[in-house]
């Protein structure tokens, strides 16, 4: 019987069959045995397959291929973790890289905690214009309520998909919801910072590349994401009562969050729109952000539309 890798590496693709080389070379220049690669088509219209078949042939026994209907990229992930066997799962975007050294921070980790929960490391964020920006987790609170209040509102928190390592087991009790075009990974860091075990280094473990077809900006996406968002963040029969209590006060910071992206980009209905929706879930919240209010009452003065009432939810 073949021995159980310590680390599966999962990398969903859709349309990113350009960057996919990179990927997969950054996971074979990694050191030790310890570790199986898995690459997912997931229904690209590109040449995602065609290049996934040209690596394969290029290091036979190295990674697996596999290939679905476009289902999105929490599905994708799903599969991953059902098609994998590895006690630890790493998901690396097909368009980031693993750094060098990677497995090896991680493998320091688990030598001071076996079984831990969530590995977590520093990454390296590349900009189109080749700026490069050092990201580190930062500070995690030993107590699970201040942790979570961090991650959700404090912006202190910095986990990012392709730099972290899950523990299987972990992620048998919340696994990635399907329903949503983005933010997929925000209820499961929740729900490992609520339950879980989490252990992270300053050591970079992966690269991240920004570019304008990056999932990471579509304001479209984010807006779309938002309420499911919200339902799967605060799910009752998965997060502890505690952490219900953050409900509104989590809404009231997506919505202006969505204020903020689509003032940004000009639409300022929508902008007025998810404004007055902060302002029901948690006014204080809301009215706290000078910035974000003075920015509203000019579109309330200049623009008569955003008088308008907000929809209905």
């Amino acid at each position: 019987m073949a021995k159980v890798p310590q680390f599966s590496i999962v990398i969903p693709c859709y349309n990113y069959g350009h960057w996919l080389a990179r990927a997969v070379n950054s996971v074979l220049a990694q050191d030790g045995d310890d570790w199986d690669l898995l690459v997912i088509d997931d229904g690209s219209t590109d040449d995602t397959s065609q290049a996934a078949r040209e690596l394969q042939a290029r290091h036979p026994g190295r990674l697996r291929f596999l290939s679905q209907p476009n289902r999105g990229v929490g599905a994708a992930r799903n599969r991953g973790l059902d098609d994998t066997q590895g006690d630890y799962l790493i998901f690396l975007d097909a368009d980031d890289e693993l750094a060098p050294g990677a497995l090896a921070a991680y493998r320091g980790l688990l030598a001071q905690s076996p079984e831990v929960d969530l590995l977590a490391g520093a990454h390296q964020t590349i900009t189109p214009d080749g700026r490069a920006k050092y990201c580190q987790v930062g500070d995690l609170p030993r107590d699970r309520r201040k942790r979570l209040a961090k991650y959700l509102f404090g912006k202190a928190l910095h986990f990012t998909g392709s730099a972290v390592a899950f523990r299987r087991a972990a992620l048998a009790g919340r696994r990635y919801p399907e329903q949503m075009p983005s933010t997929e990974d925000i209820p499961v860091f929740a729900y490992l910072l609520a339950h879980g075990e989490i252990r992270t280094t300053a050591e970079i473990v992966a690269i991240a590349h920004r570019h304008p077809g990056s999932m990471r900006r579509d304001a479209a996406r984010a807006r779309a994401a938002a309420a499911a968002l919200i339902e799967e963040v605060f799910r009752p029969d998965l997060m502890p009562t505690w952490a219900l209590c953050y409900r509104g006060r989590y809404q009231a910071q997506r919505q202006l969050s969505l204020f903020r992206l689509c003032y940004r980009a000009g639409d300022y209905r929508q902008a007025a729109d998810h404004y007055r929706q902060a302002l029901r879930a948690k006014p204080l919240v809301a009215l706290g952000r000078w910035s974000y209010l003075g920015k509203y009452l000019w579109l309330c003065c200049r623009r008569p539309w955003a008088r308008m009432p907000a929809p209905k939810q």
